[in-house]
């Protein structure tokens, strides 16, 4: 349970992320969650860096896709 709890927020902390336009407030969320339950601290922050890296490498992915297109097309 702590788990699926854990990732449903850090989709909303994401979510709220990009809106605030602040990359950090996950760090805020984190703290205030350790103050009542480390074992949900841990599950959310785990949920938080699985779900930045898979964002990134998406990004990753989609800009070196992008670029290969673009070489192969102008070729």
């Amino acid at each position: 349970m702590t788990d699926d709890l854990a990732d449903a927020l850090a989709t909303d902390v994401l979510a709220a992320m990009d809106e605030m336009g602040n990359d950090r407030f996950y760090d805020e969320v984190s703290k205030m969650l350790g103050s009542l339950s480390p074992s949900m601290q841990e599950s959310f922050m785990t949920a938080i860096r699985v779900r930045l890296a898979e964002r990134r490498g998406r990004e990753f992915l989609n800009k070196r896709l992008a670029d290969f297109r673009a070489t192969k097309k102008n070729a």
